[in-house]
């Protein structure tokens, strides 16, 4: 079994196990220091991921797992998020994923998105492109930015976030988890997204992979290429798109920065 099918066979068992979770019906419990809601679906995702996943001389870090400074001597490290998209999942709303990528070398070269609201389910690594539902897709091939759809973090519009951006000449579509919105990039169902605050590397690893095989780019603010199991697993931003809009968004994101 290749790493591909890994990650895939790892999401079904995972999205069998939480599909006793109503969307809209959980209960979530608060993080300590504020670092958002937690329901039992993730742990149970996290239980059900470790146990197909993790393999001998092989590294993990997961969003829902205490942190093993051991990782950072594994050459292969699982990055996990088993619910992105937790406050989406509480509300009922479709936009909430299970989340995997295998890192190699501080690369995400794998990875792998599961959406079990809409039966989405997103695949994709350096070696064989990106598939979604089974079909082989690629990223925006779209030239001229304007018009482009841009995703936007829910809640970052809600705090006004994404307000610079109003007139700017693209569709800004609000939408939940960081993952799902890479993956939705990554497939060509959306042009481009982005976000100027600081994420986890579990929130991306996967959307990041996804992306890359679907030939498109993701840089971070500094326009430096993401890598992951670092000691401290935060990246300031990210911004990921068709490759033809790398340089188009670059320049909007600069203009609106220096208004």
């Amino acid at each position: 079994m290749d790493d591909l099918e890994r990650i895939h066979e790892a999401l079904q068992q995972a999205v069998a196990a939480i599909s006793r979770f109503v969307p809209g019906a959980v209960k979530a419990d608060q993080k300590p220091m504020g670092r958002g809601p937690v329901t039992e679906a993730d742990r149970v995702a996290d239980r059900v991921l470790r146990e197909a996943l993790l393999g001998e001389g092989e590294g993990w870090l997961s969003e829902e797992s205490t942190d093993d400074p051991a990782r950072l001597d594994k050459q292969r490290v699982w990055v996990v998020d088993p619910l992105d998209g937790t406050l989406e999942f509480v509300a009922g709303i479709p936009e909430w994923c299970v989340s995997v990528a295998l890192v190699e070398n501080g690369k995400a070269i794998a990875g792998g998105i599961s959406n079990p609201s809409t039966g989405e389910v997103f695949l994709g690594s350096e070696s064989s492109g990106s598939t979604y539902n089974g079909q082989r897709t690629h990223a925006s091939a779209l030239t001229k930015i304007e018009g482009a759809v841009v995703l936007a973090s829910r809640s970052e519009v809600k705090r006004g976030e994404w307000e610079p951006f109003r007139n700017a000449p693209i569709t800004i579509r609000p939408t939940g988890s960081v993952a799902y919105k890479l993956a939705l990039v990554g497939a060509g169902l959306a042009d481009a997204t982005w976000t100027l605050t600081p994420k986890s590397e579990w929130d991306v690893a996967a959307g990041v992979a996804l992306v890359m095989a679907g030939g498109g780019f993701v840089e971070c603010l500094d326009a430096s290429s993401p890598t992951f199991n670092n000691p401290s697993p935060r990246l300031s931003g990210l911004i990921a798109g068709g490759m033809a809009l790398r340089k188009q968004i670059r320049s909007l994101i600069r203009a609106v920065a220096s208004a």
